[in-house]
């Protein structure tokens, strides 16, 4: 998910009450909940960054490290504003075992909303490059946005008025992400099961949340060689037909061809269901869960023969 909706998420726990467990533990919650995402910096490669994020810094060793360097440096530095007389005074003692499971609870919610999404995640990254999906999530929800915000600042307000039941509107908050991710699951598994129903040669049918309309799914279906989309909708038939689109990736000049260029390997690396556009002197590279017009040049490479 985008960093302020993990941002949210650790904020919303920590107001519904974790964050008087031990002084610093806002900060331990919010940063967690982003800190997978210290492989952002590898974008500066362009589409090769594809099959860099959400790898090791989302995997079991960095669950095991990072929260531990997280707890120390939030630790350290109390104990060096304290030696400063900068502490705050109203800060809470600090209680290291309770930060460090804060860490590693925020860090365990970034990983949950990010294997929500159709992008993926390497969750036994060093271990295993195997890609995990949770097609649930598009990865910028105004909704979920919306409802930990109105949460976090309804209880931040009634906390201000020193009233006790201030928690009340962030554990509502939390309870209604979960609600609405379950419902969102079912959505998208009524959504693969009227696919497989309604073109049962699919060797693959996939549900593609779209952004806003939560309750509505591009269902992207493969059959042998060819493949296609259609629209779903809770409870009704689907709307659109395959159409003839080849899609391409068993021609043989992908392997050869892809062997020179590290944006290729890249790519097929990191793509869940790649097509390929076929001229007679370049292939287009494409992943079928990208192929809006206006994110479609992000998720692409063109593949030429090496000179």
């Amino acid at each position: 998910m985008d960093n302020l909706t993990h941002s949210l998420i650790g904020a919303v726990l920590g107001q519904a009450g974790l964050k008087r467990k031990t002084g610093l533990a806002m900060p331990a919650l919010i940063i967690a909940a982003n800190l997978p995402d210290i492989d952002a910096g590898c974008v500066i490669y362009g589409i090769e960054s594809l099959s860099m994020r959400r790898g090791i810094t989302h995997g079991p060793i960095a669950l095991l490290v990072l929260p531990m360097l997280l707890a120390a440096g939030l630790w350290w530095f109390d104990r060096w504003q304290q030696k400063r007389g900068k502490r705050p005074a109203g800060r809470l003692p600090l209680h290291f075992g309770w930060l460090l499971g804060l860490c590693v609870l925020g860090m365990l919610t970034h990983l949950l909303f990010d294997w929500f999404n159709n992008y993926g995640i390497r969750l036994l990254e060093p271990f295993s490059s195997q890609w995990f999906y949770g097609d649930t999530l598009f990865i910028i929800d105004p909704w979920i946005i919306a409802l930990l915000g109105a949460g976090i600042w309804l209880s931040l307000r009634r906390e201000r008025h020193s009233r006790s039941d201030w928690r009340k509107p962030a554990l509502s908050a939390l309870f209604g992400i979960v609600a609405y991710v379950v419902v969102n699951i079912g959505i998208s598994m009524e959504a693969v099961s009227e696919a497989r129903r309604t073109v049962p040669q699919a060797t693959v049918a996939t549900a593609n949340p779209v952004p806003l309309v939560i309750w509505k799914r591009e269902v992207l279906v493969r059959t042998g060689q060819m493949y296609g989309s259609y629209s779903s909708l809770p409870f009704m038939a689907l709307k659109g037909t395959l159409p003839p689109r080849p899609l391409g990736i068993s021609d043989p000049r992908i392997a050869q061809w892809s062997k020179h260029d590290p944006a290729a390997k890249a790519f097929l690396f990191w793509s869940r269901m790649p097509v390929a556009e076929l001229h007679a002197d370049r292939i287009i590279l494409r992943d079928q869960r990208f192929m809006n017009p206006l994110t479609a040049d992000q998720f692409s490479v063109t593949l030429r023969p090496k000179k």
